[in-house]
């Protein structure tokens, strides 16, 4: 997983790829940012191996499918071996998915409980969702669903799910600074404001997956959430 981070972190004190490392590190049980010293990893690390070179291989170009024989040949084990930590590879992407979520949510959270005002929280949370995937072009694939294609369609079900509660989030928090503003129509303000700074986020993301991750998702992001949220 890469790190590219030209924008400021909206969440002070914490970085959203070491998010991703320190949830890996909680379920071997080893120290936030601490490497294994093993060279034969236990069960729990082996799993956690598997998704990040998995994430890894997604950042190369043409990388849409990965067979499980690619990414058994690149950890250099069997297939079986593969199989023995997931039932299948789509279970592997949802190890992917459930790092995109724990991430980024937990981010989201810290920002709404640190920010009373609604249109910081929604520049933040955009801000934050953006660096995410900056920082982590192979998530970024899955994110908008370039890497789920061939997969199983429930997969791309839940990252829509993952949005839907971006948006909801959004819509709240711009529900909160409409009515701060004095907007007799505070709800119908926010859903639509939500819903264009959504597609907003959806649109940098893909735009940064198919440039081949040239074109950084965070550019000229400023302004652009100015005028969506003022």
């Amino acid at each position: 997983m890469t790190a590219s981070p030209e924008a400021s972190n909206p969440v002070e004190g914490v970085d959203p790829a070491a998010a991703v490392a320190d949830a890996a590190a909680a379920e071997t049980g080893a120290a936030p940012g601490s490497t294994p010293a093993r060279k034969r990893p236990r069960p729990g690390e082996r799993r956690v191996q598997i998704l990040q070179t998995l994430a890894r291989m997604l950042e190369q170009p043409g990388a849409e499918r990965i067979t499980t024989a690619a990414l058994a040949a690149r950890l250099e084990v069997s297939e079986a071996a593969l199989y023995r930590h997931f039932a299948s590879k789509a279970q592997m992407f949802e190890g992917l998915i459930e790092f995109i979520e724990t991430s980024i949510f937990t981010l989201v959270n810290q920002i709404v409980e640190r920010e009373p005002a609604g249109t910081v929280q929604a520049q933040k949370i955009a801000t934050v969702l953006l660096q995410f995937g900056e920082k982590n072009p192979g998530m970024t694939r899955v994110m908008v669903g370039d890497a789920l294609v061939f997969e199983h369609e429930r997969l791309i079900a839940r990252m829509s799910q993952f949005f839907d509660r971006v948006e909801s989030q959004l819509r709240q928090s711009l529900r909160l600074a409409a009515e701060a503003a004095g907007s007799p129509t505070p709800t119908v303000d926010a859903q639509a404001l939500a819903s264009a700074l959504t597609a907003l986020l959806v649109g940098r993301l893909q735009r940064y997956a198919r440039s081949g991750f040239r074109r950084l998702p965070t550019e000229h992001l400023e302004p652009a959430l100015l005028r969506l949220t003022a």
